[in-house]
């Protein structure tokens, strides 16, 4: 009975915890509040894989692009980022997209990251407005020094026409969701861009 009693206590804090597979907190989810009923089904974690410094090559077809201006410290200027790919790879989705400066300089150096010495593209997640979810960038393990499984960014300071070809895994979501809205630190939101 004692038995039975703790292997029932140590699966409910497994499960709370997103270490069983399938359960709420795996796979870089993160639930936001809800505005619409929520699916049931929840996301495996996302595969581990050892970050690169850019992009593989793509195909060059854009499929959504967005103009902002930039700015922070000494660095300011204006950028065009263009998306490449979201492609659904088994329970994943790889992003692509470039940076291009179009005037002044962009700071794509730490702009696109989660803090000021975050040198990748971090702070880039997928929100799936169906069923309230934010996906953050995949991580290549757990604890503090797991790292993104991204692009690095270090020392990439954009002067006008040059540009920066840049990735981001995430876990997918459900097989029901065609589209997800994409939200950039510096850049803004990229709305309904479909999943392939």
């Amino acid at each position: 009975m004692r038995k039975t009693i703790a292997l029932a206590f140590a699966a409910a804090a497994l499960a709370g915890c997103g270490v069983i597979p399938g359960q709420q907190g795996a796979g870089g989810e993160e639930r936001q509040p809800e505005t619409a009923p929520a699916a049931a089904s929840e996301q495996a974690a996302a595969a581990e894989t050892t970050p690169a410094q850019s992009a593989p090559p793509q195909d060059t077809k854009v499929i959504a692009t967005r103009e902002a201006s930039t700015g922070a410290g000494d660095t300011y200027g204006k950028a065009r980022v263009d998306i490449t790919a979201l492609t659904r790879q088994g329970r994943t989705v790889s992003l692509n997209w470039t940076v291009t400066a179009t005037d002044g300089k962009v700071n794509v150096h730490s702009g696109l990251g989660t803090g000021a010495l975050d040198f990748t593209v971090s702070g880039v997640s997928l929100i799936d407005p169906v069923n309230a979810k934010r996906y953050r960038v995949a991580r290549n393990g757990t604890g503090e020094n797991a790292e993104c499984v991204c692009s690095g960014t270090q020392g990439q300071f954009l002067e006008p026409e040059e540009s920066s070809t840049l990735y981001a895994v995430f876990a997918a979501p459900p097989a029901d969701v065609t589209k997800v809205n994409i939200e950039m630190p510096m850049i803004g939101v990229f709305t309904d861009v479909p999943i392939s």
